[in-house]
């Protein structure tokens, strides 16, 4: 077995790949041979020592997300088999003794940390779905409860829980207004087949926020999921906001800055913070309509991610550092 490592918090140069003994699984636990590691800026940030209450203290192995082949089956597992496709559960790499990732060749997991995967899904997506959808959907169906007709703001429309939440919102009757710095990003982002965007917007451009308005019935969004979480965009968006409105915030990308929230006072509106924790830990049942919302929507077309680049595990300083570029549009994938 293969997991890469980090040995000290840092640049790409930090991250290791270690040869390890093949684990064993005893009880309910499978061994899980990875096809498909989903890479997040959760992960980069991890890499940086910015992420602790994630990471914890080096060394440690980055990655939330992980499917693949069954390899390994301990002798008390009776519903799951040698050879099955499963994609590792959004409590996986959560154990007792804190998180363990996922960027290995094999992942040893509970069999109820799995989720059976549909003949339809490829190999390659088994690890890169729940971090998005999952994100997008539990934010804002499961708790904002999204209406047919309402505006959603989304910043960083090229990230993959911009566009994972663009095709939510369309799927559930709202208008999704993309954002992004990059005119560039603009134009392939409206070319593209996987983009559900009503509308596509250039931040950089002096005016965007009129163009905003001009594309609402009413010149205001209703709702703002935001990965950014600081500064003038922040700003913008708290200006856009509706009477009553509401922004999410479920990353912290920006830099922290100083924010006039006087218009929110007048709006009667809200700044929240969103966690995906919070939906993985009522229990099971909610989980499993996620998960099952999300592979359905899959399997009829209606959700589709595109990818940004797949990488070997063994170039994943590479990957690191293309993603943080942040030229791309979509979602990197490693692959053991």
């Amino acid at each position: 077995m293969q997991k890469v490592i980090v040995e000290a918090f840092g640049g790409v140069d930090r991250l290791h790949l270690a040869a390890l003994p093949d684990p064993c699984p005893t009880g309910q636990q499978v061994l899980v041979r990875l096809t498909s590691i989903g890479m997040n800026h959760a992960d980069l940030m991890a890499r940086r020592g910015e992420y602790r209450l994630s990471s914890g203290e080096p060394p440690f192995t980055p990655g939330l997300e992980g499917g693949g082949y069954i390899e390994a089956v301990g002798p008390a597992v009776h519903d799951r088999h040698v050879g099955q496709r499963v994609l590792l559960s959004l409590d996986a790499p959560v154990h007792p003794e804190g998180r363990v990732g996922t960027y290995g060749t094999h992942y040893l997991t509970s069999a109820a940390q799995t989720v059976i995967a549909p003949d339809a899904l490829p190999d390659q997506l088994l690890g890169a779905l729940w971090l998005a959808y999952l994100t997008a959907w539990s934010c804002l169906i499961w708790r904002q409860g999204l209406r047919a007709g309402q505006v959603v703001l989304l910043p960083a429309a090229s990230s993959s829980v911009a566009i994972a939440a663009a095709q939510i919102v369309r799927h559930h009757g709202g208008v999704a207004i993309g954002t992004t710095t990059s005119a560039l990003k603009c134009e392939k982002l409206r070319a593209m087949g996987e983009s559900a965007y009503a509308h596509i917007v250039c931040t950089s451009e002096r005016q965007w926020r009129k163009q905003v308005k001009k594309l609402t019935d009413n010149g205001v969004v209703d709702v703002v999921f935001d990965p950014v979480g600081a500064g003038p965009l922040l700003q913008s968006a708290i200006h856009l906001l509706a009477q009553g409105g509401t922004i999410w915030i479920y990353g912290l990308l920006g830099k922290p800055d100083v924010l006039d929230v006087t218009p929110l006072i007048r709006k009667r509106a809200a700044l929240r913070g969103w966690l995906l924790d919070e939906l993985s830990a009522l229990g099971s049942e909610p989980v499993q309509r996620a998960y099952q919302h999300v592979l359905d929507r899959f399997a009829d077309g209606t959700y589709a991610l595109p990818i940004a680049g797949i990488f070997p595990l063994r170039d994943v300083r590479e990957a690191h550092a293309r993603m943080e570029q942040g030229a791309h549009i979509g979602k990197f994938i490693l692959v053991p």
